[in-house]
Order: structure tokens, then C-alpha cells, then sequence
């Protein structure tokens, strides 16, 4: 069994082009959706106008995951804003380290694992997982999986091929370059990104600010000091209102590979 995870960003649209030219294979392209109260919008949109035409066209096997919890589909918005304990998303704490993150997780790496596991792979039979890591990235690379029946694999590496050139491939097939996928509300967005967003979709923004609101009570409850979603380790209000950094603009924090690839 080969599949590959597919962030829905630039490099999985990359991967999904060269399988169309037979210059990588796996037996599935697999999406996990977090949530349509989750996920980028912009990200949702791009993979079902563009990206399932497009593997339907060139006949390859784009499957859309979800998470389920007690036979019930869960969202990473949805266990943000019932659990009275839990955070499942690495916000930070005021000392800028970020938290437990329990998103990609539970809701990607998880779901993946189940779903080869469910189609036969083992230990004697693991199942190839491809990851977009692309060249520029090569240090984020990891062998151990963390299940005894996954192998990793990186073809962008392999074929030392960066993320742009992964946006030279998507433009090659006349197709639109899809934005960084990742939640909204991510504390591993950017300075420049949360401004970005308060510009761009001030409507989103605001949900984000709920969300960081609703980690200020949960936190206040709970006897303990905020946890932000701004690099800033400010509230989203103030923070966005501050000049990105240098620092800012290049900070990577999720190293798994099944985000914003």
C-alpha cells in the first residue's frame, strides 16, 4: 500500500500534478478534513473545485478523511470550544513555547493511520506514506512515524524539487496555486499572516479572535495564565496592530508535515 498525505497546499498539488505525469505513484491522495468550521476556507474551496476534478480527470484516488469520535465526526473548532480542560491546538504560553498539540495529531496523523490500518497494513505489510516535505524543508524530515506499520517517504526530496518549484509544476498544468492550508486560527501562523487575514477576511479574523477568547475563559477557569495565538503572546487585537519581524515571517513551527503542505 502507498498513499500520501495530502495537505491540500502547494507541495500536495505538486505531488498530485506529477502522479498525473506518472512521475511519482501512491494508490491514494489522502485529505484529511478537520472541519468545515476549521479549516481555511480558501483551502476547502481549492480542494473541491480544483484538486478532486483534477485526480478525477487524470483517474487518481483523492479520498477526504474525517475524525470521528464515539461514532460522532468531531472538528478541531468543536473539542476547542466543548472541552472544559483541553487545548488542543499549540497556543502559546507567555513565555512564547507553545503548547500540547493535539490537532495534527488526533485529527490528521491519527486518521491516516487508521485508515491504512482498516485497508491491511501491518507490521510484515506497512503501509508507504508519502509526506510534501519539499527541498527547501529537508531539515523537517523524520524517519520514525511512530507506528510500527508506516513508512515514511519524502518524494520532493528525492527529487530535490523546492516550493517553487512545486508552484512552477502547478502552473505548468494551467491550474491556480492553492494557499498554504492550515486551521484559521493556527498559533503557528506568522505575524504577517494574522495581518494578512484581519485585511483580507476580517470576518475570519474575528472568529479567530473568538476562539482565542473563549482559550482566555477556558484558561481563567482553570486557574491558569492566558495562551495566545499570535507569536507575540498578545491578544489578536493587539498584537496584529505590531510590525512583523524578520523572525516572524520565517518561523516554521509544526514539523510534521501533514499541515500546510
Amino acid at each position: 500500500m502507498r498513499t500520501f498525505s495530502f495537505g491540500g497546499g502547494v507541495q500536495s498539488m505538486a505531488i498530485l500534478v506529477l502522479a498525473s505525469q506518472n512521475k511519482v505513484h501512491y494508490d491514494q491522495y489522502l485529505f484529511c478534513n478537520v472541519g468545515e468550521d476549521s479549516e481555511n476556507p480558501k483551502t476547502l474551496d481549492y480542494f473541491k473545485e480544483v484538486a478532486l476534478p483534477f485526480a478525477r480527470i487524470n483517474r487518481l484516488e483523492l479520498l477526504e478523511l474525517y475524525k470521528y469520535r464515539k461514532g460522532e465526526r468531531e472538528t478541531i473548532y468543536q473539542r476547542i470550544m466543548t472541552t472544559p480542560r483541553s487545548i488542543p491546538i499549540p497556543a502559546r504560553m507567555s513565555n512564547g513555547a507553545p503548547g500540547h498539540r493535539a490537532c495534527t495529531s488526533d485529527f490528521k496523523i491519527r486518521v491516516v493511520a487508521h485508515w491504512q490500518k482498516q485497508h491491511g497494513a501491518t507490521k510484515d505489510n506497512p503501509a508507504i506514506t508519502g509526506i510534501g516535505f519539499s527541498l527547501d524543508e529537508f531539515d523537517r524530515a523524520r524517519n520514525d512515524s511512530g507506528f510500527d506499520y508506516q513508512i515514511l517517504e519524502y518524494p520532493l526530496l528525492n527529487f530535490r524539487i523546492t516550493r517553487m518549484d512545486c508552484i512552477n509544476i502547478i502552473k505548468s498544468s494551467n491550474l491556480p496555486v492553492p494557499e498554504k492550508s492550515s486551521c484559521y486560527f493556527c498559533p503557528f501562523h506568522s505575524a504577517t499572516e494574522w495581518i494578512r487575514q484581519r485585511n483580507s477576511t476580517p470576518e475570519l479574523f474575528q472568529k479567530s479572535v473568538a476562539v482565542e477568547k473563549h482559550i482566555f475563559e477556558k484558561r481563567e477557569k482553570l486557574l491558569k495564565d492566558r495562551m495566545y495565538l499570535h507569536p507575540h503572546c498578545k491578544p489578536l487585537e493587539i498584537a496584529v496592530g505590531e510590525q512583523p519581524t524578520l523572525f516572524d515571517e520565517k518561523e516554521i513551527g509544526c514539523t510534521s508535515g501533514y499541515c500546510f503542505l
